[in-house]
């Protein structure tokens, strides 16, 4: 939250003192009329900061209510609490939203425990009651440290009210036992607690993130909520306003409307309760769940009540009449702004501008310290949702995004919501009957975790099955050394023979095929670190004044990747950069910027795009952006006629046009430019090797500005480990609300509800149907579901000019339903769409399944994405993984994760040129990775090295092997799950250095409790691992009192004329008692004696080192 409070800045209302004195009477009805904008929010907050009483604030709808919260938590920098409906239609229990009960719990407990809070609401939530606070009392299960329960009762108790018992708490309404430890996620709060016993008494309570299960803070006493929402059939409710004390002051923006929007939506309920009366299922009628209009007003009577406007119900004890006026609409035009500002400050008008970053704060300054008269005006660094002028008072508010006419967004109370069950790391998880590839025996089938004794003591080992039954028992410290074959869907891979030649030669074919390219684009790479490219200037006010006209606000990443952008551009090398974000994360925001910066120091602008409707959507969005910009923009496409093409060509080649978009049209051969400075490729990853190619060759010193949806190290570009810099958005725009996921039948009943609740909001419907020779048909049935909607077809065989024109004309909004094959899914945006229903979704990859739903959710509105598919028994195991994954990850910037590695799995083929994909095939993806990074590594170390001057900690080994006879495994007394055993091992195998391992330590005791000898054995080994890697050993034996290591194998190693090796012979000169080295079968070992335990070996190694 903000650290200073707004409203300091603002003056004290004349009106304050006559409100204060009103509310002092009980049951008063005080009516404010005039206020204009945020003034509600203004004066609502200086008299609510030294309230005493809970406030309930009831706007007309959620959005009105969120913009509210923004503004009144800015303006005295208190927290305050939304209260939402919990489900969009009367009786659809099944569409309840989680997050919304949790926010709703939450307020009732803050309620019930006599604070003084203040709530937003609106009169859909205000609609449903609640359970009463007697029951919720009863309910309420209060921990405090020191207490003695007993962990059984206490797991008892959870049962009784309806917790799920699971392995690791995730969502609301879980609990889980370990040992000493109980997890538990109440209704009321945004995150789970940790109770930690000593017998029977609790000895601490910390609250914990649900995705690493680590702590955050510490808690003397907590209330465990059950699900408030789940007894709506049993016991009988009453209304929120039971919960407020009657001295609470209820603030209602419009009454009259809040009271017709209750008596609409109890009428709407009995309709629906006529219905559903004779189910097997007895639902309460409407009366004991529902708030009518005239029992609200009944109620509100007891409280004292302020009233905005002239819509009033009640005889008014005071009216206190506001003057407020509206601003004038600037538009961008800052003449006008600047004589507003001149004008106000004749009348002594006090001048503030509300910024909602420092960015525009400074773009401000800039450009009114370019006017010649003096202006006195205040920029502030946070931001009310509209401004006003108020003559009572003499100020006049702007707002930044009013000026711009920009989309201000309020970023939302969904506390909840980005609690992602499911993760990568469960997708990577190894079930019993996967195939893994190991680095050294190739592909095998994992079959679990097994004890093993090994002189009695016991330890954990991976088992793997070979051809013929062969069996291969891999030590769990050898982890990094395999991984989850993944290859295209669907295939099975060849099992390999243990201890055969034919997984050495596929590996050594693909590294060397591997080698052949990377040596190729390090060598592009070398040359282009060599060049001299164009250094452009520093920014211009013109480029100011575009970043301040964006439309939306700036996210950390995006300000973070445009400074990069602009570093980049203004350095003499070329510039070649790459800025992954999910879809709609604005990406195309920072090619503007780029581009207008080449434009600005007259150099022409080339943009690639994989499609011709991209072609002409970042066409429209360039030409809107720029429009007030001395810059012209074209683009060429296949929809042109030759005649028009030739014509741009033209411009083009001398000097006329400075931004040219087109599809790979652009590397024709008769595209000529007159002065190249900046290429920008969109999409990336939907271009081919040659084309490509084709780019390089354009031109080496050209920069280059790269935009991807995809970022996991896909292509080689990212394993050049730095040959290429990289930007990633992760972050959404703020108040992107994450894109509600269904996955349903083909039910005619669903289609129409949605799309007539989509067209109800004045939105669009995408109904994605990928078969032209029925898609008319589809069409046809949409029409006669819902007879009043427009609906048009769009694929792309249409002619090019027909196309194009249905999809300006859904983009202008001229209809309601575009059914359409997946022509859509690339870029094209219209921020109106908010419903996407994909038929036969089960036949899409992951990747573009989460593209084509990136098409809605890119305004401030929930969006929805209907997934048809046959039933889940028809479906193969693949397809229903995909969607499962799909509708868990519906989550902003999540959708990442995934839809790239199906990318990866499915499309790798041009991971490396088109001949790639047979050993992809062969090896598995991640295998693929392994390898590709070796051989990089290499090539790095022995051709290229005084390029990569840098990376020059070099050891003699690439890793070290340990076995030993110790017991060193995870007992299943402390970590009773399997699958989170394999994935602590995991863990551990890939930590990097000693800071890691402490903060693995630390993780450990706060998950599982205090850690046992024998793990901590096993982390003290990831120890010696990394000492013995740096004196040289490539193998430790600890067995019989006895340390036994191996030095690298090859004898002409440059190892043996090395400082660690010499070392070793100082340590062996200084103690021959009880150390020894021989050769054995050309292989050299050392031994010590006496070495007991894991912590010895440490020593010995330390001394040699040291």
């Amino acid at each position: 939250m903000k650290k200073s409070s707004l409203l300091q800045h603002f003056p004290v209302s004349k009106h304050f003192t006559e409100l204060n004195n009103a509310i002092e009477h009980p049951k008063c009805k005080i009516n404010i009329t005039g206020c204009i904008g945020s003034s509600k929010a203004v004066l609502a907050a200086s008299n609510v900061k030294n309230q005493k009483h809970p406030q309930l604030f009831i706007l007309n709808n959620k959005e009105e209510a969120n913009y509210f919260i923004n503004d009144l938590e800015i303006l005295i920098n208190n927290e305050v609490f939304f209260y939402p409906a919990s489900y969009r239609r009367a009786y659809q229990i099944e569409e309840t939203d989680n997050s919304n009960i949790l926010l709703r719990a939450e307020v009732l407990n803050k309620l019930n425990n006599k604070r003084n809070s203040i709530i937003v609401s609106y009169p859909d939530a205000i609609f449903e009651k609640v359970v009463s606070r007697k029951v919720l009392k009863q309910k309420t299960i209060t921990l405090q440290v020191s207490d003695i329960h007993h962990p059984d009762l206490i797991e008892e108790t959870l049962s009784e009210n309806e917790f799920t018992k699971v392995d690791f708490v995730t969502d609301p309404g879980h609990f889980s036992v370990r040992g000493g430890i109980v997890d538990v996620f109440s209704y009321a709060d945004e995150n789970p607690f940790r109770i930690e016993f000593f017998d029977d008494e609790i000895e601490s309570i910390r609250s914990f993130n649900i995705n690493t299960q680590l702590s955050i803070e510490n808690k003397n006493k907590v209330s465990i909520i059950p699900n408030t929402e789940a007894k709506k059939t049993e016991s009988k409710q009453v209304s929120i306003l039971e919960y407020l004390p009657k001295n609470s002051v209820i603030w209602i923006n419009d009454s009259q409307l809040t009271l017709g929007i209750l008596e609409q939506n109890f009428e709407k309920a009995e309709i629906e309760f006529q219905k559903i009366k004779d189910n097997t299922v007895t639902q309460l009628s409407p009366e004991n769940i529902f708030t009518n209009g005239n029992e609200f007003g009944n109620e509100l009577e007891e409280f004292k009540v302020v009233e905005f406007g002239n819509n009033t119900i009640f005889s008014k004890d005071t009216k206190i009449e506001v003057n407020n006026s509206p601003l004038t609409t600037i538009n961008k035009q800052f003449d006008l702004l600047i004589s507003e500002l001149l004008e106000n400050q004749k009348k002594e008008y006090k001048n503030l501008i509300l910024c909602s970053s420092e960015e525009q704060e400074n773009r401000f300054k800039s450009i009114l310290e370019n006017s010649e008269k003096e202006i006195f005006c205040q920029n502030i660094n946070l931001s009310l949702h509209e401004g006003f002028i108020d003559h009572d008072n003499k100020i006049a508010i702007y707002t930044d995004h009013q000026i711009f006419n920009r989309h201000h967004r309020f970023t939302s109370k969904t506390k909840f919501t980005d609690k992602q069950a499911i993760t990568l790391k469960q997708l990577t998880n190894l079930q019993i009957g996967d195939y893994v590839t190991h680095i050294d025996h190739g592909v095998g089938e994992f079959d679990g975790l097994h004890k093993i004794e090994n002189n009695g003591k016991y330890q954990e080992s991976i088992k793997l099955i070979y051809k013929n039954g062969d069996i291969l028992y891999l030590s769990v410290h050898s982890l990094h050394k395999i991984s989850k074959f993944s290859g295209k869907e669907g295939f099975k891979p060849t099992i390999n023979k243990l201890g055969g030649t034919k997984w050495q030669t596929t590996k050594q074919k693909t590294k060397n095929r591997v080698k052949k390219i990377a040596f190729n684009l390090i060598q592009l790479y070398a040359k282009r670190k060599t060049l001299k490219g164009f250094q452009f200037s520093t920014d211009s006010y013109l480029q100011h004044e575009l970043e301040a006209s964006f439309m939306w606000e700036d996210t950390p990443d995006q300000i973070k990747a445009t400074n990069a952008i602009k570093e980049d551009m203004e350095k003499e090398i070329p510039m070649d950069r790459l800025i992954c974000g999910d879809v709609g994360f604005g990406k195309t925001e920072l090619a503007v910027r780029a581009a207008f910066k080449a434009v600005a120091d007259n150099k022409q602008v080339a943009i690639l795009v994989p499609t011709t409707i991209l072609a002409l959507q970042h066409y429209k969005t360039f030409k809107k952006r720029l429009k007030d910009f001395p810059c012209n923009v074209d683009y060429i496409n296949r929809f042109k006629s030759t005649k028009e093409q030739n014509k741009t060509l033209e411009k083009l080649k001398s000097g006329e046009l400075d931004i040219i978009i087109g599809t790979h049209r652009l590397v024709g051969k008769d595209v000529k430019f007159k002065d190249l400075g900046l290429l920008v490729i969109d999409e990336e990853q939907k271009f081919g090797v040659n084309i490509k190619d084709k780019l390089k060759k354009i031109k080496s010193d050209v920069d280059i500005l790269t935009l991807s949806a995809t970022p996991i190290p896909r292509t080689l570009q990212f394993s050049l480990l730095g040959a290429r810099d990289l930007s990633l958005i992760n972050t959404p725009p703020p108040n992107r609300q994450s894109i509600n996921t269904e996955i349903c039948g083909f039910n005619e009943e669903i289609i129409r509800d949605a799309i007539q609740y989509e067209i109800s909001r004045n939105g669009q419907v995408f109904f994605i149907h990928n078969r032209i020779e029925n898609i008319k048909e589809v069409a046809g049935l949409i029409q006669r579901l819902v007879p009043n909607a427009k609906v048009r077809i769009g694929h792309g065989q249409l002619e090019g000019k027909m196309l194009e024109e249905m999809m300006i004309d859904f983009i202008e909004g001229d209809y309601d339903v575009l059914v359409s094959t997946t022509i859509v899914e690339n870029g094209v945006d219209v921020p109106n769409a908010n419903t996407i229903i994909i038929n036969n979704a089960n036949n899409f990859g992951l990747s573009d399944l989460h593209q084509m739903r990136g098409r809605v959710g890119r305004s401030n509105k929930k969006a929805f994405c209907y997934l048809i598919s046959p039933p889940y028994n028809q479906l193969s195991d693949e397809a229903r993984k995909r969607l499962n994954a799909l509708e868990q990850f519906s989550n902003l910037g999540s959708g990442f994760s995934i839809a790239m590695r199906d990318l990866d799995i499915r499309g790798s083929g041009d991971l490396l040129g088109a001949d790639q994909s047979g050993f992809i095939n062969e090896i598995g993806f991640e295998m693929y990775q392994k390898i590709l990074n070796e051989a990089i590594q290499e090539l790095k170390e022995e051709k290229f090295n005084e390029l990569f001057e840098e990376s020059k900690d070099k050891f003699f080994i690439k890793d070290c092997q340990i076995d030993t006879d110790l017991e060193i495994l995870i007992p299943d007394t402390y970590i009773e799950n399997i699958e989170e055993r394999l994935n602590i091992y995991k863990e551990l195998n890939s930590l990097k250095n000693e800071s890691e391992l402490v903060e693995f330590k630390k993780q450990m005791i706060d998950r599982f409790g205090k850690i046992p000898n024998s793990v901590s054995d096993l982390i003290q080994l990831m120890n010696l691992k990394w000492i013995s890697k740096q004196i040289g050993f490539e193998r430790i034996i600890l067995k019989n009192k006895m340390m036994k290591a191996y030095f690298v194998s090859k004898n002409d190693s440059p190892y043996f004329e090395s400082e660690a090796f010499g070392k070793v012979l100082e340590f062996l000169k200084n103690n021959f008692n009880n150390s020894e080295m021989k050769e054995n079968n050309s292989k050299l070992s050392f031994s010590v004696k006496n070495v007991v335990s894991v912590s010895d070996a440490i020593n010995i190694c330390n001394k040699i080192i040291l």
